[in-house]
């Protein structure tokens, strides 16, 4: 595979806007068409990191050590913009074997010993390279502007990530589940979103500063409830931007977790909408939170269609026409694009999927993070046919107006 160059990146960051960085250590090589890491004004986006040793290509073999090498990779590339670990404000952990929760809780206790970001640990089926553990960060250039957030009666002692960490007027929500995770889909959705809620009360906010959640579900059983009780929270038509992605093990074994992004001035909050796309109970398109814009994850479908096309390739080419439409919506294009996150149904698909991505960013990539969330479908990926084919990839976004 191409890898990017130094001299190709120095190219295109002389072509970035003045509010613009590329992260690229000298040791990095990417295994994508995607940049390390991006600043875009005061926040730094970082593509998902493995465990791989950039200059012996290894996995260490404790998994212990993996996650430290993992953490060490993320260290870097914010080292490479005169920042450190002391800057993040969120981090995701994505682990393929979930009886590894423990080891990696107590690595990320260790790296993150006071006021440590929000975050959320999962449990997919694969992700590239080799790796049995990726993680991808978000970070502030000012680490002194981040405020821990501690709801009422929530712990310390122990916890690997702060439930919510407020920088200016962004929020950002650790992953929360139900007290209760034996109850059905529905009491769970409830409960998980009404601790969401303690987090954003505690920050001073409540349900309508939310421009973008993440609900993670394990197993499909019960997604009607979940879908009728999240749209109680919200607003029809105004809701929060939304990436609803479905994983193989959630801490406290719940059925469904939320993280979030939440704004703190609503009149910087603002959904958008494209022509072709109703009004949803569940789902904006996209939404604004000041000059950054969030947008729902999208697959290959065809608004009114469903998904006419059975491989890969064809999923992604109208995947991405359908985050086109949000991003033109709001005078936009991809060269505001600075972090994407890549759900395959079967990561064999990598190398088909890089191909048709890299066409869509040719200057400097934003930043990425890669994974098969479950197992692959296997033979029922091309049944249905024309208009109820399988989702095989789905593709969000967050782009920066420049």
């Amino acid at each position: 595979m191409q890898r990017l160059t130094l001299s190709a990146l120095l190219a295109t960051f002389l072509c970035a806007a003045a509010d613009r960085q590329i992260l690229f250590p000298k040791d990095a090589k990417p295994i994508g068409p995607y940049s390390p890491g991006i600043r875009a004004g005061d926040t730094v986006y970082v593509s998902g990191q493995g465990s791989r040793d950039q200059k012996t290509g290894q996995h260490p073999a404790a998994f212990g050590d993996q996650v430290a090498k993992t953490l060490d990779n993320i260290r870097m590339v914010l080292q490479s913009g005169g920042l450190g670990l002391q800057n993040a404000v969120y981090c995701q952990v994505y682990l393929d074997d979930f009886q590894n929760y423990d080891v990696t809780a107590q690595v990320l206790r260790k790296y993150f010993k006071k006021d440590p970001p929000a975050g959320a640990i999962l449990g997919i089926a694969a992700m590239p390279g080799g790796a049995h553990v990726e993680i991808t960060c978000t970070a502030t250039v000012n680490a002194k502007e981040r405020k821990a957030v501690w709801p009422a009666k929530v712990p310390r002692r122990g916890a690997v990530f702060s439930p919510g960490m407020l920088v200016r007027e962004r929020l950002y929500v650790s992953g929360q589940v139900a007290n209760n995770t034996s109850g059905d889909m529905g009491a769970q959705t409830r409960e998980a979103l009404e601790n969401v809620g303690r987090v954003l009360k505690a920050a001073g906010l409540d349900y309508p500063h939310m421009v973008f959640v993440n609900p993670y579900l394990v197993g499909h059983e019960g997604a009607n409830l979940f879908n009728k009780t999240y749209a109680t929270f919200f607003e029809f038509g105004n809701t929060p931007a939304r990436a609803t992605i479905y994983v193989t093990n959630l801490p406290q074994k719940a059925r469904i977790q939320f993280t979030g992004v939440a704004v703190r001035d609503l009149k910087k909050r603002k959904a958008v909408r494209p022509a072709n796309m109703q009004p949803s109970p569940t789902a904006s398109p996209c939404v604004f939170a000041g000059e950054t814009f969030y947008c729902s994850a999208k697959s290959g479908f065809v608004p009114g269609g469903g998904i006419q096309t059975p491989d890969v390739e064809g999923q992604l080419k109208q995947t991405m026409r359908n985050l086109l439409d949000g991003l033109e919506e709001a005078g936009l294009t991809w060269k505001d694009v600075v972090a994407t996150n890549v759900y395959l149904d079967d990561l064999a698909d990598f190398e088909k999927m890089n191909k048709g991505y890299g066409t869509y960013f040719t200057r400097a990539p934003p930043t990425r993070t890669t994974l098969q969330q479950v197992p692959t479908l296997g033979a029922a990926r091309t049944a249905g046919g024309p208009g109820k084919y399988p989702t095989l990839e789905q593709i969000s976004l967050i782009a920066v107006k420049p």
